[in-house]
């Protein structure tokens, strides 16, 4: 049984690891607030951006630009995976990292695929995978992400479809439903998937005969032109938002369980103290009562 002392010094190891993690968690908190914050802020410009592109997309033909062409013969894939910088969130970024993992071993296999990492999560086991590492972006998250970083490695991106360098460009992220709640999502960007995905996924009749019709200066061809690669940097920047507070939300959520787990066990190791106290008592009086009857025999 361990001695008074040693049960003592862990109960205070265990507080103050308490302490530590209480205090990770209200910074957690703070920065989910100003994360979730930005992006709520974002959501109104998405989604009219959408609804614009939207009822422009249903006065275009489908050729109205090349990023809605699919390639014949699908050899090189890209691969843009959001993680963290940082860990202490649980199974945060391994759940992500698995969800590439299987993707890749599943619906990519046979293809060559190249990764572009957000994150240094993703990052360093990118570098344990046989996938080249094309790009990678250390230090952008968890912060206050800016729209340029997601406009310049989007940019990257369709000029190396245009170039015919990849053939697909896939966006692997943590899509935030709730604090309790962050789902690893796959979404297709490159090329778009139909003008019906750019507009949002509204129904074909009810919803897009509610659109208000826009009138374009140029063709809505020539607008539409402009108006897609702008919306691969949208979809991108959105990822990166919901990516960073998904982090603090499982951060959060993590230091909670671990601030508990220390209270159930300085509770535990309080018991065993108690436990080794008494019996330290108990044979104290046992040398006592013997020391008391060896004197009178």
């Amino acid at each position: 049984m361990a001695t008074l002392k040693e049960v003592k010094s862990k109960i205070v190891s265990v507080k103050k690891t308490k302490q530590i993690t209480s205090a990770m968690k209200m910074v957690a908190t703070s920065r989910l607030r100003g994360s979730q914050m930005a992006m709520e802020a974002f959501m109104p410009y998405a989604a009219k951006f959408a609804e614009v592109l939207g009822s422009i997309a249903g006065n275009a033909g489908e050729e109205a630009s090349p990023l809605l062409v699919p390639k014949e013969e699908v050899k090189k894939v890209a691969l843009i995976l959001c993680t963290s910088d940082r860990g202490l969130c649980g199974g945060f970024n391994v759940n992500l990292i698995d969800k590439a993992d299987k993707f890749m071993a599943s619906e990519l296999e046979g293809k060559e695929v190249s990764l572009i990492c957000f994150g240094k999560r993703g990052r360093d086991w990118a570098k344990k995978n046989p996938a080249p590492i094309e790009d990678e972006y250390i230090g952008v998250m968890g912060g206050n992400i800016e729209f340029s970083i997601a406009s310049s490695s989007g940019q990257k991106m369709i000029n190396s479809f245009l170039e015919g360098a990849v053939d697909e460009v896939y966006l692997i992220y943590s899509e935030f439903q709730n604090v309790a709640r962050q789902v690893p999502t796959v979404k297709q960007i490159l090329p778009i998937p139909s003008l019906d995905d750019v507009a949002g996924g509204q129904e074909e009749d009810t919803e897009k005969s509610s659109l208000p019709e826009h009138i374009c200066e140029p063709s809505s061809d020539a607008l539409l032109g402009e108006m897609l690669p702008k919306n691969i940097y949208i979809q991108i920047y959105d990822a990166l938002l919901q990516t960073s507070t998904s982090e603090h939300a499982a951060r959060m959520r993590a230091m909670e369980n671990a601030t508990k787990a220390c209270e159930d066990m300085v509770g535990e190791l309080q018991t065993i103290f108690n436990k080794t106290r008494q019996a330290a008592i108990t044979a104290d009086l046992m040398d006592i009562v013997g020391g008391a009857e060896a004197l009178k025999g």
